[in-house]
């Protein structure tokens, strides 16, 4: 089921490196490089420790082995996989992402206040532990359930054997709803014994949001978060709001209890909690809550310890900035002078009323600064590239660490701004309809003269640091003849500078990942563990919505397809057809001149994508065809199964 089903199913993954050693081998820092970091290290507010105060405060105790291993064996956490990362910055390191990647390892279990406790560094994500009368309150339990089990049972040493009385799942993201099994059980939430919130739209969200581009967006995301990529001086740092991605079982209970206005209250386990709505902010479905008679505030995912994106590298919708910088400014009103304490769903809290008020401000003021410069800018007639060279935060917020480019950054998120608003088309119409790469790169390298002239120019670009040009026109050699080894190795130089040189984790992951491919390595390679959770929960719409974006025309044929679809276990009947390429379904509906397949879903989802299990379920009973076979081998033959591992770098 992987292919069709990983994006639907929010699939948890294990990456192994399978390139060639070499690909991955340890480079040295330019001089260009060298002096590119030490520029930096010159601008930043050193003075500033409140981040490291606020990132080891409250430690109380480590998970006492180096790994978190799965049933059957597998390394779903290792928390030795930094420890390279100590000391001073090496050459090859942003020394402001270096301090960073530090501070966001570290790894324990860590009192925030009386009654309230937060699990940090088993994961990319935070669990926090709220201490009622007679039970817990866990919000956001991990992507994976082994992780999050042993977050809870590292508390448990604390806070004691008091049941879980509610999970809480601030947003529709899986690194927050993903290890829930490790923490609670079916059963006690059907009986009523745990009760299970999330905001509204949530389960729509969990299990839709990457279905339809789900292929592309899975690979785009092994060079956003560095996969095949080890962990040190050379290699990936971390994403920037999290160390890694947990690599265990990713599972989901449905909610419960769904929060569908800001107000909301709930008392659970003598804990009054209050509701503030957050849709179209980090997450197509979030929340906040604060627990106001103990004066501490949740902001989800829409406070970090970095700028966030506004539109992921590895490919979503794009998010709202104003929106998001709004709901942040209601935030304060709501709770700014209730609050003392407040803990997000990555990174570490913050303690102090005057502190936290102004975090809040100053985040916010980030996010509205972006959008409206981005917008003022735009409205003077630049295109997106040149505002994203042009934007930069004033210092005022710029010095503040958390507003700093670890994970999204100010150029990439300029861009999505712009996107938003103006969709990818600068008004230029020399830019309407450019040529394709390998078009365009043949192109360009023939009018340089050829591909010595643009190899000597990629050296000296090189040799100079100019990193950014030199991968522009490499890129374009690359593409016009990907045999050209020098030219892959040259680029591959350019892209490793530019990653040594990134600020932001991702960025970083990017470039080296790029470079480990242009010279050689296959692309990291991802084992789904299809979510059962996940397919369970996926409606059949959104199923056969990625269906019709597997048709392929030649495969379907001219001829019209009609199929009766009856899922009787669901109670559930579509009308599906295929014509001019197109699959159109329709619910409640049936042609009697239509086949009819009546199957049980799983049956039918097992047919469409391994060609087995229809045949046995029919000879046991379990299913029935009407009509001609024939076209029911037409219907299961018009889709493709993309590629996981399409080029990038190369075409």
């Amino acid at each position: 089921m992987n292919r069709i089903v990983a994006a639907a199913a929010a699939v948890a993954v294990v990456c192994a490196p399978l390139a060639p050693k070499a690909a991955f081998a340890a480079e040295p820092a330019s001089a260009a490089t060298k002096a590119a970091n030490a520029a930096m290290a010159a601008q930043l507010n050193w003075a500033d420790k409140e981040e490291e105060d606020f990132a080891t405060r409250g430690f109380v105790a480590a998970w006492p082995e180096p790994q978190i291993k799965t049933a059957d064996g597998r390394v779903a956490w290792d928390f030795s996989a930094f420890d390279t990362v100590k000391g001073a910055a090496p050459d090859t390191a942003n020394p402001s992402l270096w301090r960073h990647a530090q501070l966001i390892a570290k790894a324990g279990l860590y009192k925030v206040t009386d009654r309230v406790y937060q699990i940090r560094g088993f994961d990319v994500s935070v669990m926090t532990i709220i201490v009622g009368d007679g039970g817990l309150i866990l919000v956001d339990p991990l992507t994976t359930a082994e992780v999050a089990k042993a977050g809870l049972a590292l508390a448990r040493k604390t806070v004691g054997d008091a049941p879980v009385k509610a999970v809480i799942y601030t947003h529709s993201h899986a690194d927050h709803f993903g290890g829930v099994r490790g923490v609670v059980d079916q059963a006690d939430v059907d009986a009523g014994k745990v009760t299970i919130l999330a905001p509204e739209g949530f389960l729509e969200h969990a299990v839709g949001e990457n279905v339809i581009a789900g292929n592309a967006m899975s690979r785009r995301a092994t060079y956003q978060f560095g996969r095949g990529l080890t962990r040190g001086p050379t290699q990936s740092l971390g994403s920037g709001i999290g160390p890694a991605v947990s690599s265990g079982t990713l599972t989901l209970i449905p909610p419960t209890d769904l929060i569908g206005k800001t107000g909301t209250e709930r008392t659970i386990a003598g804990v009054r909690l209050v509701f503030q709505v957050t849709p179209g902010t980090e997450a197509p479905a979030e929340m906040n809550f604060a627990i106001p008679d103990w004066k501490v505030l949740c902001l989800a995912e829409n406070a970090n310890v970095s700028m966030h994106n506004i539109l992921t590298p590895r490919g979503a919708l794009v998010r709202d900035a104003k929106g998001w910088a709004d709901y942040l400014t209601e935030s304060l009103r709501l709770w700014g002078d209730g609050t003392d304490v407040l803990v997000t769903s990555h990174g570490w809290p913050r303690w102090g009323n005057d502190r936290i008020k102004d975090y809040i401000a100053s985040h916010r003021d980030a996010y509205k600064y972006l959008h409206d410069q981005s917008v003022r800018m735009m409205n003077q007639g630049l295109t997106g590239p040149e505002i994203a060279e042009t934007i930069a935060l004033p210092p005022s917020l710029a010095r503040r660490w958390f507003n700093r480019g670890y994970y999204g950054t100010m150029s990439h998120n300029s861009k999505a701004v712009y996107q938003r608003y103006m969709g990818w088309y600068d008004g230029n119409p020399a830019n309407l309809n450019p040529l394709p790469p390998v078009e365009a790169g043949k192109k360009y390298v023939a009018v340089m003269g050829g591909p010595a002239k643009v190899l000597a120019e990629g050296k000296r670009a090189v040799a100079a640091g100019e990193y950014r040009w030199a991968a522009m026109i490499l890129n374009h050699l690359v593409f016009a003849d990907p045999a050209n080894v020098q030219a892959r190795e040259l680029l591959a130089q350019a892209e490793t500078q530019m990653g040594y040189q990134a600020e932001s984790a991702i960025w970083r992951n990017m470039y080296l990942v790029a470079a480990a491919e242009l010279r050689g390595a296959k692309p990291a390679e991802t084992q789904n563990t299809v979510a059962l959770d996940m397919i369970r929960n996926t409606p059949t719409t959104m199923l056969l919505d990625l269906f019709a974006v597997r048709v392929d025309p030649a495969k379907a044929g001219a001829e019209k397809i009609a199929l009766n679809l009856v899922f009787p276990e669901r109670k559930e009947s579509f009308l599906v057809t295929i014509a001019n390429g197109v699959l159109v379904y329709e619910a409640g509906l049936s042609d009697p001149a239509a086949v009819t397949l009546t199957t049980p879903r799983a049956v039918f989802l097992q047919t469409a994508l391994t060609g087995q299990g229809l045949r046995e379920a029919i000879m046991a009973g379990q299913a029935s065809l009407k009509g001609d076979p024939a076209t029911l081998r037409r219907f299961f033959g018009s889709f493709d199964a993309p590629d996981p591992a399409f080029p990038i770098v190369t075409p």
